[in-house]
């Protein structure tokens, strides 16, 4: 019990327990719909790609939780951890920019690098973390740009997703500004 109360209480444990669960469940999901139509087929380096994404998105979520008591904090976390996991698995799936094989789909791991570094910089401390991810917007945004100039085609699901994804850390960075506050106001 005591266990459970310093790693943010059962309510952390619970919500840990749920994380990894919905994980478990979506690794399962294209199993299951396999099964039922041809539409979906996976290979085993598929799962073992996916498989190998959750852990990392799930573990990277369970540090974090760790980290702290802020449910702000944690809110913030999974916010950022949530899109640069929808950013990889699009990508990798049937890409933003044409399709998942277009090399210009290489500039998104830049942007999960400006966000990985601005969090290494920052030490993972709140007010870092919020500028980091505003940083991270901006490279997905600066993203658009750049292919607005060098690629030629489709770009609508580029607007939107991308339109989606700078919202995503632009929530978290409002996020991890509310946990930095918190901070402050206890500390």
């Amino acid at each position: 019990m005591a266990a459970i109360m310093q790693n943010g209480g059962e309510r952390g444990a619970r919500w840990r327990v749920a994380v990894w669960g919905m994980a478990a469940l979506f690794l399962l999901l294209p199993l299951i719909a396999m099964q039922f139509t041809a539409e979906v087929t996976w290979t085993g380096s598929d799962f073992a790609v996916f498989g190998a994404m959750l852990l990392a998105a799930c573990g990277s979520y369970e540090l974090a939780a760790r980290m702290t008591g802020s449910t702000a904090y944690r809110a913030a976390a999974g916010v950022a951890i949530a899109a640069a996991f929808l950013l990889v698995w699009v990508n990798l799936a049937v890409g933003i920019i044409g399709s998942e094989n277009d090399p210009a789909n290489l500039m998104f791991g830049g942007v999960l690098g400006v966000g990985l570094i601005g969090a290494l910089v920052a030490r993972f401390q709140p007010q870092g973390m919020a500028r980091a991810l505003v940083a991270t917007a901006l490279a997905q945004a600066l993203v658009v740009v750049v292919a607005l100039i060098a690629v030629t085609g489709e770009l609508a699901p580029l607007f939107v997703l991308s339109g989606f994804f700078v919202a995503m850390w632009l929530l978290s960075a409002g996020l991890f500004r509310k946990a930095a506050r918190e901070q402050v106001s206890q500390g």
